[in-house]
């Protein structure tokens, strides 16, 4: 069944913090690619880079920047990367206002809604819960 990823997911896939989660994340990506069942969207990229490239505690962030580089690199070249477009925006808009979901989360729901994704792959939402004709999976639950 054809799914958008969650940014979440992909950090996970880079952060030994949390070796089940990795292992979860890494099984999901490598079956999407297999099956050609996972797109991105191009938020997620965005935010991946951000969010691995960040120092964290310790003050060294989960990827370098050459590492991050290659790693959203190889992302595009076994992935479909969705774009953004006017309609997107829009439905992220109405999907804020009738949901109260943030809005980087109307904007991943959009994406998936617009693109007739039947599943969201995430942490970051109710797990379980349907957002228009989308239904949101939490792959850690």
């Amino acid at each position: 069944m054809p799914a958008l990823v969650d940014t979440n997911i992909l950090v996970y896939r880079f952060d030994p913090r949390f070796p089940d989660k990795q292992r979860i994340a890494h099984d999901l990506l490598r079956d999407g690619i297999a099956n050609g069942d996972v797109a991105l969207a191009h938020q997620t990229i965005v935010e991946l880079i951000a969010a691995v490239t960040r120092p964290l505690g310790d003050g060294c962030p989960l990827l370098d920047w050459p590492d991050a580089t290659r790693e959203v690199e190889e992302l595009l070249l076994q992935f479909d990367v969705l774009y953004p477009t006017e309609q997107i925006i829009r439905l992220a808009l109405r999907g804020r206002a009738t949901y109260q979901l943030s809005w980087c989360d109307a904007h991943m729901w959009a994406y998936a809604e617009h693109h007739g994704f039947e599943r969201l792959l995430s942490e970051d939402f109710q797990h379980g819960r349907t957002y228009g004709s989308v239904t949101v999976v939490n792959p850690f639950a």
